[in-house]
């Protein structure tokens, strides 16, 4: 792999990482949201990210099917026939966990690429006298 590979494949993990990190804000920003009679709870979102020779490539985003929070409250006005009202599948406490794993390795990729420019300055400057 030569230098600017390096740099263009750490690039591409720092495009996906932020792009990751979007992604998991806007799930944040839902996480209180509720069904009502004309629309159903916000879904989290999952970016679902793939390797290649060129670095990492954004493959696309996945909603999570799985179950929307339950609660039984007849009195709320978003409350189907039986008293339930169903919020979103988002966990806080987890897309804070996962901000923290793609801001860590957003950080990775900044420092994989600060070398590879140092090197590539170090290359650069052999000629000097």
């Amino acid at each position: 792999m030569t230098l600017s590979q390096a740099m263009r494949s750490s690039s591409s993990g720092l495009t996906a990482e932020r792009f990751r990190m979007d992604v998991i804000s806007t799930n944040i920003a839902n996480a209180n949201s509720m069904r009502t009679k004309d629309q159903d709870a916000y879904r989290r979102q999952v970016v679902v990210l793939t390797g290649n020779n060129s670095g990492v490539s954004i493959e696309r985003i996945a909603p999570d099917m799985s179950d929307l929070r339950r609660e039984i409250d007849p009195t709320n006005p978003n409350a189907n026939e039986k008293g339930e009202v169903f919020f979103t599948n988002v966990n806080p406490v987890a897309e804070m966990v996962d901000m923290i794993g793609a801001t860590r390795s957003y950080e990775a990729n900044v420092a994989a690429f600060n070398s590879a420019k140092g090197m590539l300055r170090s290359a650069l400057s052999i000629g000097d006298v």
